[in-house]
């Protein structure tokens, strides 16, 4: 694997132990960090996150090897698996740190991302329009341990079964050919 063909993805997508869960699954993913982004205080802490007060979206940061899958396979599983039609939160989380957004770090990845959105709302594929910010990347920290991996260490946990297994069906049944192999089973 040469490290040129790394590239970075960040995406928010309501509560990012679901996001992380879903991408740590796909082919091509090498790592998936829980994290914050889009906010207006250095070194957030979960605590403050949660008000909804310092802006900051929960978000993932996806490195990905685009030989094997691009940004725009990313953002057709990132739209395929959360309601991009909800402003400002997923399900029962509400607050802007569950707001839909990808935070591009290139001009590329802006054009596919708004053109992406442009395709899907012009062919109506959610009953609502797309509310997903598209919005260059800042400052992202990670978030605290415990958040990191969340899932894979937590999948009998209430949440993960209501909220993150649904997801999780989706996607299998959705991009089974974009699974690693050891989920394509």
């Amino acid at each position: 694997m040469e490290i040129n063909n790394i590239e970075t993805a960040v995406f928010a997508g309501g509560c990012f132990w679901c996001t992380e869960a879903v991408f740590q699954r796909l082919e091509g993913v090498h790592k998936v960090i829980s994290g914050y982004t889009g906010g207006t205080i250095k070194n957030p802490a979960y605590r403050e996150i949660t008000t909804g007060r310092t802006g900051h979206a929960e978000a993932i940061k996806i490195e990905y090897d685009k030989d094997v899958i691009s940004f725009h396979e990313l953002s057709e599983v990132f739209f395929a698996t959360h309601d991009p039609t909800t402003l400002n939160r997923q399900g029962a989380d509400r607050g802007t740190q569950y707001r839909s957004a990808i935070f591009y770090t290139t001009e590329k990845q802006k054009e596919l991302a708004l053109g992406l959105i442009e395709v899907l709302d012009k062919e109506n594929v959610f009953d609502s329009p797309i509310v997903t910010e598209v919005t260059e990347l800042g400052p992202f920290y990670n978030a605290e341990d415990y958040h990191q991996n969340y899932y894979n260490q937590n999948s009998n946990q209430a949440y993960c079964q209501f909220v993150i297994n649904p997801k999780l069906s989706k996607l299998q049944a959705t991009y089974k050919n974009k699974l690693k192999k050891e989920i394509q089973n």
